[in-house]
């Protein structure tokens, strides 16, 4: 089945039921000649029959097909020697967990392209679910905060909210959140919150999509540099949240005092920088963190920061935090692990490190759920399955057997080839050291 194309079922966890494919578009592409095999899958947000019903063939297994689309990682022992593969494989940062995986891709001589790394010429994102991720991450924000503050013995308007997969569908939950907002119009935050600040981490696809969820409730936006003197006056705003948004240029400052915050420079040479989010910590109610953050960056808030904040004889204003971008030990410390939707926060106590699951003990409710747009699996795969699909016409054409250097692939798709036929691409050589050093420990 050299020309076609395998939709493969998701196993990684019981939650993950999005496609890459929906059964729409899959219908477009049989019209225009190209096979399309789906797995069986019992779970999948789009029934079995509706691929048949738009031609589609039913398969207990499509490894024999050109390429096989997935979404979450595929797990060891998958791999067909020679396949090509195409999935969220998060390797890119030589993530530990995941470099068996790359390891036995390598040894059999596979093909991997990566959503991830699928950019246009200015290195934007193309196929991404990351609005999906910000949606359903800020409403299982507003659900941590409701059930940390009932744990603490405080009721609040917040406890109304349920986590995202609850709901029917993205307007469900929009609704359940605009009825938030007009309880918190007409009842207020506790008093003891006022004024509830929410501090979203980063501006791109992620950040805005919980922010276009926090939006739906009465709100004012503040500048972080007024901040302090805005709390300071706004002691009794209760029927109003507050919301302020972080950008690199008031997250980090140069250790050289004498170079001033540029950009490009920090992207380029992010070890040059430090954070300077210390101050805010104590200011923040919420922090939504949908951020970008790897190795080469500063944290924005370590495990000592964190530690001082609560270890004084008043408790702190950080009740809660949103990592919706979920980088364990990276950007904020108190990420210790990630979880899922079916046990999706713990308690982080900063001084002793310990993170038990749920809403007790002391520190902060961590809300880190890796795989947010699975709790909106319809609408999540939709948007992604339009992104993709004008690319599959050159993915099932494409020359496996070729020169990489030579092979036709539209430009976007061609910076998604991590590995062609077991060998990185020039654009991932640096991944060979991951591998390496991962085989070596």
């Amino acid at each position: 089945m050299k020309n076609a194309i395998g939709l493969r079922l998701e196993d990684k966890n019981p939650w993950e039921r999005r496609v890459a494919l929906t059964p729409d578009d899959v219908r477009e592409l049989v019209k225009k000649g190209i096979a399309v095999h789906v797995e069986k899958f019992v779970r999948r947000t789009f029934a079995d029959a509706e691929y048949a019903a738009v031609k589609a063939s039913l398969a207990e297994d499509v490894r024999d097909c050109g390429i096989v689309l997935g979404i979450k990682e595929m797990p060891r022992g998958y791999f067909r020697p020679g396949g090509a593969y195409m999935m969220f494989s998060h390797t890119i940062k030589g993530q530990p967990h995941n470099m068996p995986m790359l390891q036995e891709l390598v040894d059999k001589g596979c093909t991997l392209l990566d959503y991830e790394t699928v950019t246009d010429d200015a290195g934007r994102r193309l196929i991404f679910f990351g609005r999906f991720a910000g949606l359903a991450g800020m409403i299982d924000t507003f659900w941590t905060l409701g059930a940390r503050l009932e744990a603490l013995g405080r009721s609040s308007v917040f406890s109304a909210i349920a986590p995202a997969h609850t709901y029917a569908d993205l307007d469900a939950a929009k609704a359940a959140v605009r009825e938030l907002g007009r309880r918190i119009a007409a009842e207020g935050v506790p008093p003891a919150l006022a004024p509830a600040v929410f501090g979203f981490t980063g501006y791109g696809h992620v950040s805005q999509g919980a922010q276009e969820i926090f939006d739906l409730v009465p709100c004012v936006e503040v500048a972080p540099e007024a901040l302090a003197a805005f709390i300071a006056a706004n002691g009794d705003l209760t029927d109003k949240l507050v919301k302020v948004v972080y950008k690199e240029a008031v997250l980090v400052a140069p250790k050289d005092p004498a170079r001033a915050f540029d950009l490009k420079h920090y992207y380029a040479n992010g070890g040059a920088y430090e954070s300077i989010f210390a101050p805010h910590l104590e200011r923040l109610t919420v922090i939504v963190n949908g951020i970008y953050w790897d190795a080469r960056y500063p944290r924005l808030a370590t495990r000592e920061q964190l530690a001082a904040l609560f270890a004084g004889p008043v408790p702190p204003k950080l009740i809660a935090i949103g990592d919706i971008s979920c980088d364990v030990d990276g950007a904020l410390a108190s990420t210790v692990r990630d979880t899922n939707p079916g046990n999706p926060t713990y308690v982080c106590d900063p001084a002793t490190c310990a993170a038990p699951s749920g809403f007790d003990g002391p520190g902060i409710a961590v809300m880190a759920v890796g795989n947010l747009p699975c709790e909106l699996p319809r609408e999540s795969s939709r948007a992604f399955s339009t992104a993709l699909t004008p690319y599959i016409p050159a993915l099932v054409e494409v020359d496996l057997a070729g020169d990489f250097g030579a092979v036709e692939l539209p430009e976007q798709i061609r910076r998604s080839v991590i590995l062609w036929r077991g060998r990185f691409t020039p654009r991932y050589e640096n991944m060979r050291a991951f591998v390496r050093e991962a085989r070596d420990r």
